[in-house]
């Protein structure tokens, strides 16, 4: 992958100089949406937010610039500050009124923007009406105009450049893992992720690419005009990101690319195979495209990679400064504390005025037959679910007021019923993800590399736990290519990466074969040596009544028993309720 991208760099580099002029005006326009573009395999490809208001940020940034540089006389490099400022203020904004909003609602609030925006643009006097603002000063650099299309190549290729090493960066990093998972809302909230303000840093920095091809265009062609901000436009620059492949950084660059020369080459040749001038261009480009994605879908980079060489596996020693870990309770020592929680599904008592507690380094299962109200229960704790009535406390402070995303500070790490891993993320990236809150590197640090030593010590924490599961063979291997079991173990590598002090399980048994029941029970008795308690939902009897020291037992969302395993095991209610109907 090194070598095609220092090919592609070199190719690039060759173009204006053994090309004519007239090779380069596509190629400028191929470089202004590919960072557009970039913004948009962040936000919609990664984070899974279809925006098609792209084309208003790039207006509101052209526009910004426009009139700056002729109003006031500011030079190119004094309306870039300004023009991406209030570019990203309105996107700010935007987020405020759209980030709540999903689907196709999210895309229908872009639209609406792009579009009032547009006859903004248009209407508004000031701004030039639809002739817009001509006489804008183009960019220069130590006395070199970059005014002509030769010339402002190699400015735009370098913001292209900068765009593409400064997102790779940032998907390289804490920030760009959480950005991978937020689709994940609830795991990603159990891990100390702040989904919506992470979609809103995505959804601010799409806009700001945007925003430097905004000021890019006004300083390159010296007008602004609406025409090229209108809601079409922003329906391109997401095509682009589909042709391309919207899950691949590369796409970014690959579908303006594919989409401007077919454009050019259709312009070119249609006319001569049919004579004269043709009506038929679009026609014939969209059936083109749906031939093009039926062969490659997910987009073009979707399929070369296929053929491309494997990313070489990321080497991390469990050896070495791995991040700061909270300091443990003694042993039977008050931990949580759960006070008559309930939960109305309107008209359904899903869980009735149930009461426990867990003590430090204690094993504690809740049981009960399906339906009993145990993984509503385990979603009340973690703030996944409001409580309609009661209390839950952690170390005497009451939690149940609290956002999920507050809780795994405080020492609470969960796994899931149904497993909810990323399943193009390595293993070890998995794992990392549980280790979110322990570090505090930014976005800004990570697309400038400033969080490397932060993210050694991350990463050193990650590859840590898959020694304690037995799974660091695995730790370059694609999540969803591992076996049901191991996703299981995986998850709850992924939670002691959170450095908890109680442990959620829901179910970590079911898929594991004997062997790899009797490893988990290992790894959870030696979390009770290390101070860490475990609260377990399980299905499987033989497993924890080898493993617990205490059992909650519930049945139609009440507390019906608790007690050791040897006294649920004699409980004639709970016999008749459960264990009765367990061979």
């Amino acid at each position: 992958m090194r070598w095609l991208s220092i090919a592609v760099i070199g190719l690039l580099c060759i173009v204006p100089i053994a090309f004519p002029t007239s090779y380069l005006t596509p190629l400028n326009y191929v470089g202004l949406n590919a960072i557009i573009c970039v913004g948009l395999v962040l936000l919609a490809g990664v984070v899974g937010l279809a925006s098609f208001g792209q084309a208003a940020f790039v207006g509101t940034s052209a526009y910004t610039a426009a009139l700056l540089s002729t109003k006031l006389g500011w030079s190119a490099w004094e309306t870039l500050p300004a023009a991406l400022l209030v570019t990203a203020t309105s996107a700010l904004g935007l987020s405020w009124l759209t980030i709540r909003l999903s689907g196709h609602y999210l895309v229908l609030g872009t639209l609406a923007w792009g579009t009032a925006l547009y006859y903004l643009f248009g209407n508004v006097a000031f701004l030039g009406g639809y002739n817009g603002i001509s006489g804008i000063h183009p960019v220069t650099l130590f006395g070199i105009s970059f005014g002509d299309t030769r010339a402002v190549y190699w400015l735009i290729w370098a913001c292209v450049a900068i765009a593409m090493m400064l997102t790779a960066n940032l998907l390289d990093s804490r920030t760009g893992r959480a950005l991978r998972v937020v689709r994940h809302t609830i795991m990603a909230a159990s891990f100390g992720i702040d989904v919506s303000k992470l979609k809103t840093k995505a959804f601010v920095l799409a806009a700001v690419f945007a925003g430097v091809t905004g000021w890019l265009t006004a300083h390159y062609l010296g007008v602004v005009n609406p025409g090229p901000f209108n809601a079409n436009s922003s329906i391109d620059y997401m095509f682009m990101v589909v042709v391309g492949g919207s899950s691949h950084l590369a796409g970014a660059l690959v579908g303006p690319a594919v989409v401007e020369f077919l454009r050019n080459w259709l312009r070119e040749t249609l006319p001569n195979l049919i004579g004269g001038s043709s009506s038929f261009e679009l026609s014939v480009f969209g059936l083109m495209m749906v031939l093009l994605l039926q062969g490659a879908g997910g987009g073009i980079m979707t399929y070369v990679s296929r053929y491309l060489p494997m990313r070489s596996k990321r080497k991390v020693s469990p050896e070495g400064e791995r991040p700061p870990r909270r300091s443990r309770l003694a042993p039977g020592e008050a931990l949580l504390k759960v006070q008559r929680a309930s939960k109305n599904f309107g008209g359904l008592v899903a869980v009735n005025e149930v009461t426990f507690e867990v003590a430090a380094g204690e094993i504690v299962a809740l049981i009960g037959p399906n339906g009993a109200g145990k993984s509503t229960l385990f979603n009340l704790i973690t703030g996944v679910l409001p409580l309609t009535r009661g209390e839950v406390w952690f170390r005497g402070d009451r939690i149940d007021a609290l956002p999920t995303h507050g809780l795994v500070e405080r020492g609470i790490a969960r796994t899931f019923q149904h497993v909810i891993l990323q399943p193009d993320m390595s293993v070890l990236e998995n794992v990392a993800v549980g280790a979110y809150h322990r570090t505090t590197a930014g976005a800004l640090a990570s697309m400038f590399r400033l969080d490397r030593r932060q993210e050694e010590r991350l990463l050193r924490e990650a590859q840590y736990q898959l020694e304690q599961v037995d799974l660091a063979a695995e730790a370059d291997v694609a999540a969803g290519n591992l076996p049901l079991g191991k996703q299981r173990v995986l998850e709850i590598a992924r939670a002691l990466a959170a450095d908890p002090l109680i442990l959620l399980l829901d179910e970590p048994a079911a898929g594991l074969r004997f062997q790899e029941k009797q490893a988990l029970a290992d790894v959870l008795r030696s979390l009770r040596a290390e101070g860490i308690s475990v609260l377990i939902v399980e299905h499987d009897m033989d497993f924890v009544m080898n493993l617990v020291d205490r059992l909650v037992v519930l049945d139609h969302g009440e507390r019906i028993a608790a007690g050791t395993p040897l006294e649920i095991q004699n409980d004639p209610t709970v016999i008749e309720a459960y264990l009765g109907g367990v061979d």
